[in-house]
């Protein structure tokens, strides 16, 4: 699912592949952000120690603490400081990701990791939305309010993280169980969020829970010439039916309801399908994987029980088993009273930004955040942008990038100046 002045100013790319410069200077903050984008972090193979070298570096240019934590072997999470005035309150958490995922480069009009920028000012490369932008967003609304001589209360804390793109299990689902994430004292974070197409922001507030789920169905083998009896093949027809005609209950409720966002349906795809040896041979077992990605309002206990009433619906030998299983359904308070949102809302009405409300569709390193009792809301301020994530040729403009920054500007004041909760004294 991002200010100030470098003493040294960055080339434009000119449109076309090479990336060479022909065009006149452009503002130093793109040129930053091109340049993480440059930084090929994508899987299986991301190169983390360049990314975590290149973040060293502005901190270290903007006056920040830094710190480094190992996770595991290759797995490290990079802290910068900016500290407050009042180390004692809990302070603010601006988290990222540093990886990226895959590209299929023939379907992409410009390489993916040379970070072109057309004569419209879209620049390409993949983590352009997701979220390397919000990483220097963040960044560069620090430089700018600590070249105007600005200070605050809390203390912000950033953190970029690896392994998020393949479910964070290397990453902030470790990092938030280790005593140097509690050192860090956190009232509350943003991370990432997604694009919007239309005027509006779009705000998460919680975010659906991914269940990966196998089910196995063991059956009658036999000569493919005959009609075996109790196949396989049959339970697993039954199974399948069973879990896509949900799926299309579910796609024809946030049809018919234009009030829903995808956010506030449960999601289900079939992933996988494992069975057979030969053409002629009637296979005793077969195998299928669903993605399913549950919103914070269904009974996660219910929904169980209804898969499982599927499976024995199905017949005997059919069983299922989980490859993921999240159970945390906590959501961020977005009422008024709350201090926290109070702060954030406050400030986009300042900047008289629409928002829109959502659950996250998919799942993101917040969920983590938020299971460890800290709220959280993801946001990347690209709005009249099109959702671009995982996707070809995905791009962001520079006039949204920048303006991006303006407002994580007026933001982090906003967050950093809550007053003393009474939790805090």
């Amino acid at each position: 699912m991002c200010f100030g002045s470098f003493a040294t100013l960055g080339p434009a790319m000119a449109p076309g592949k090479t990336g060479k410069s022909t065009g006149p200077l452009e503002d130093p903050s793109v040129t930053l952000f091109r340049e993480y984008l440059r930084i090929d972090t994508v899987h299986p193979k991301p190169d983390y120690e360049a990314a975590i070298q290149f973040l060293e570096r502005i901190g270290t240019d903007l006056g920040l603490t830094g710190k480094t934590v190992d996770l595991s072997p290759g797995y490290v999470v990079l802290i910068l400081t900016w500290p407050g005035t009042n180390p004692h309150l809990r302070s603010i958490l601006l988290n990222s990701h540093t990886d990226v995922v895959p590209v299929f480069e023939e379907h992409w009009t410009y390489p993916p990791f040379e970070a072109v920028k057309d004569s419209q000012g879209n620049i390409y490369a993949r983590g352009a939305q997701d979220m390397k932008c919000v990483s220097i967003q963040y960044l560069e609304a620090i430089r700018r309010l600590k070249t105007e001589g600005k200070s605050f209360a809390r203390t912000i804390h950033l953190t970029f993280v690896p392994d998020e793109e393949v479910g964070g299990h290397k990453g902030m689902e470790v990092f938030v169980q280790r005593p140097e994430f509690r050192a860090l004292n956190v009232g509350f974070a943003l991370d990432e969020g997604l694009a919007s197409p239309s005027d509006t922001f779009s705000v998460f507030y919680g975010e659906k829970s991914p269940w990966w789920i196998k089910v196995k169905c063991m059956g009658s083998p036999g000569h493919g010439s005959r009609f075996i009896s109790n196949t396989a093949a049959e339970k697993m027809h039954k199974v399948i039916n069973s879990f896509l005609a949900f799926r299309e209950s579910e796609r024809q409720r946030l049809k018919s309801d234009s009030s829903l966002t995808l956010g506030d349906v449960t999601s289900l795809n079939l992933t996988m399908l494992e069975g057979g040896v030969s053409f002629n041979v009637v296979p005793s077992e077969m195998a299928v994987g669903f993605d399913v990605r549950i919103p914070p309002t269904m009974d996660l206990k219910a929904f169980e029980e209804q898969v499982a009433a599927w499976c024995r619906d199905a017949g005997d030998g059919v069983t299922y088993e989980f490859f993921q299983k999240c159970m945390d359904q906590n959501v961020t308070s977005t009422e008024e009273s709350d201090p926290w949102w109070k702060a954030f809302s406050g400030a986009c009405s300042v900047r008289k930004l629409q928002l829109k409300l959502e659950i996250f569709p998919a799942a993101t390193d917040s969920r983590y955040i938020r299971a460890v009792g800290h709220p959280a809301i993801g946001f990347s301020p690209m709005n009249r942008t099109p959702v671009l994530l995982h996707d070809h040729n995905e791009f962001l403009n520079e006039q949204v990038f920048l303006r991006g920054i303006d407002i994580y500007a007026r933001l982090l004041p906003a967050l950093a100046s809550v007053p003393p909760l009474p939790t805090e004294g």
